[in-house]
């Protein structure tokens, strides 16, 4: 996991802290769209939503309503991140975060602003493989900045109520749509949780039926997952711990009632994967118990009948032996003799065995 997230850094030795470069895995930076800017501004009476393929159409625009909501999708262009950052005030160290592509979930406060990361997950369709797609929030005193790498379909949602004038979101300003969307990242853990709490019952259901021995693969690739979740929610569950902060400033007091709700929320989804975790944890002792059990049971019917058959041999060696002045060695009925012989030792032995229930 550390070199996955390493790989999607550019190489900054020598760099001055809050370079901008531009993204290095092919899988972000390729993520199949070009950058472009939708800006939805709005009010208690009226909303409008404007989408900008260029970064000049965007400076020049000038919105009048009160609450603005600027999403980027496409974190790849550093030219573009610049100028979103002067026209903002941004950090160049929040700009380098988020052009990196891969940062834990965290909250920091600057002078005019909050800075929010965070991941989403999701299971391909193809693979199965768990990916994850980062989401930035810049929060400030009347506008909210989201950046994702392409088009997630998280905030789809939330940009619906806003046009439909449903819920509080027109109502209250832009510390209340902020919550909205952490809430909306927050939701779609859930989904993923379900996704994943499926495999594991999955996993566990062919384990115990003992049609599919071959199961380690699975669980380790499960072990991997939880393992991912985890290390993006708990960071999560700090983020938003700070957030209900009293002293935090671009976060209104009737907005922190509702993101301790997502506090909560956050403490659900940590319970349920650390039950799913120790679940898989015991389907890794299930496997390996099954597997020595299996070889315990092959062994013990080897050994019994190597038992039965070790008298059987003494018997055949004996009457095998060349001497002259052996009892039945002229005998008419002898074979048939040490056939009969060999056959109620061995039904003996296997008699015995199966009272004591070894067989």
């Amino acid at each position: 996991m550390r070199h996955a997230e390493l790989k999607d850094r550019v190489p900054t030795l020598g760099e001055a802290p809050g370079t901008l470069l531009p993204v290095a895995s092919p899988a972000v930076a390729d993520a199949g769209i070009e950058p472009f800017i939708t800006l939805i501004e709005y009010g208690p009476g009226e909303v409008r939503e404007t989408e900008f393929h260029s970064i000049d159409a965007g400076l020049a625009y000038q919105p009048t309503l009160p609450v603005l909501w600027l999403n980027v999708y496409g974190l790849t262009d550093p030219a573009w991140m610049a100028a979103i950052g002067r026209r903002f005030g941004l950090h160049p160290l929040v700009l380098e975060d988020i052009l990196n592509a891969r940062q834990r979930p965290k909250l920091e406060e600057y002078e005019h602003y909050l800075f929010f990361a965070s991941r989403v997950f999701d299971y391909d369709g193809d693979s199965g493989r768990l990916s994850a797609n980062q989401v930035y929030l810049i929060v400030g005193e009347r506008f909210v900045i989201s950046f994702q790498t392409r088009p997630l379909g998280v905030f789809g949602g939330i940009r619906e109520r806003i046009k439909s004038a449903r819920g509080l979101l027109r109502e209250r300003g832009a510390s209340f749509l902020a919550y909205s969307l952490i809430d909306a990242v927050v939701d779609d853990f859930f989904g993923v949780l379900d996704a994943y709490t499926a495999r594991v019952d999955a996993t566990d259901t062919s384990l115990l039926s003992g049609r599919e021995p071959p199961v380690i693969k699975r669980i380790h690739r499960l072990k991997r997952d939880a393992l991912k979740l985890r290390r993006a929610l708990l960071p999560l569950r700090e983020a938003l711990l700070t957030l209900t902060r009293n002293d935090l400033p671009f976060i209104g007091d009737e907005t922190r009632v509702y993101l301790r709700d997502a506090y909560d929320h956050s403490l659900h989804l940590i319970e349920s994967l650390e039950s799913s975790r120790d679940l898989v944890a015991g389907m890794m002792d299930v496997y390996l118990s099954q597997q020595s059990h299996r070889l315990n049971v092959q062994m013990r019917v080897l050994t019994v009948i190597t038992i039965i058959f070790m008298p059987l041999t003494l018997i055949a060696g004996i009457y095998g032996m060349n001497f002259e002045n052996m009892p039945e060695l002229h005998w008419r009925y002898g074979y048939a003799f040490a056939l009969a012989l060999m056959a109620a030792v061995g039904a003996g032995i296997g008699l015995y065995f199966w009272r004591r229930r070894w067989l």
